[in-house]
């Protein structure tokens, strides 16, 4: 339990809608920050003219999701039990919690290649399914989870229900987590190249080599999804590619000549 301005919140509370409202804040930044054309990997004319939804959609479409999110995540919580009485609960230690971390990243990676891949193999459900996410040719950071609801239940739902059984983290590891992950996928769509990011820092998988996939050349590589890119060089589908300064100004996410020529 937390106290907020003296009223008693749940973990499995916060685990539930903390993702949520961090997803819309950090989302918030980037907008305020799109001006900044000079670390744009799109111009802001190739965001209004090549994306072929409406942002009004995208905010539309991202809130069902989230509320499907919402609906699971309590239901999970409901069902493994719950943090109330923290008299008997154990403090976790930084190794565990970092253990879980770590296995709950590996979990929701390898579901998210294999399922994002399929979705990009299996005609029918790329046509009536995954196709709406490429709807947005040019990412940009609240169309992060912009998707289909059974891409979005399937993928992100269920991948993060999986993610936390497997790794056993408590409902308040989950707070942390999963609002890290949200960071982590926000991050991943915003369209910029930031200097000093720890993103781009720490992670290969990041918003160029995501920005690649989401280009027409791109569409049968990077596949990883959100924090390493582990299985795309182990499967084959990983695009080298490299990131260049454009004459006026902003970058461009470049794959390498071979690919391109495919």
């Amino acid at each position: 339990m937390e106290m907020i301005n003296g009223v008693t919140v749940s973990d499995e509370l916060l685990g539930t809608f903390a993702p949520i409202i961090v997803y819309w804040i950090y989302s918030g930044i980037y907008v305020l920050l799109g001006s900044l054309d000079d670390y744009r990997l799109h111009t802001r004319k190739d965001e209004d003219e090549k994306n072929l939804v409406s942002k009004n959609d995208v905010v539309k479409g991202v809130l069902l999701q989230q509320a499907v999110q919402a609906v699971v995540a309590s239901l999970l919580f409901a069902i493994t039990g719950s943090d109330s009485d923290p008299v008997d609960a154990q403090p976790t230690s930084l190794i565990v919690l970092a253990r879980q971390f770590l296995v709950g990243m590996m979990v929701l990676d390898t579901w998210q290649y294999f399922m994002h891949r399929y979705m990009h193999q299996n005609k029918f459900l790329y046509k009536h399914i995954h196709s709406q996410h490429h709807r947005l040719v040019v990412p940009y950071a609240y169309g992060a989870l912009y998707n289909h609801p059974i891409e979005g239940l399937l993928l992100d739902t269920v991948g993060g229900a999986l993610s936390f059984l497997v790794s056993g983290m408590s409902p308040r590891a989950s707070i942390f987590f999963f609002s890290f992950a949200t960071l982590k996928t926000v991050d991943d769509h915003c369209g910029l190249w930031l200097p000093g990011n720890l993103f781009h820092l720490l992670f290969r998988n990041n918003s160029a080599y995501h920005d690649i996939h989401h280009q027409l050349y791109g569409n049968k590589y990077n596949f990883s999804q959100p924090f390493f890119v582990m299985w795309d060089r182990i499967l084959g589908t990983y695009m080298p590619y490299s990131l260049e300064k454009n004459v006026d100004g902003g970058f461009e996410a470049r794959p390498s000549k071979e690919y391109k020529e495919e």
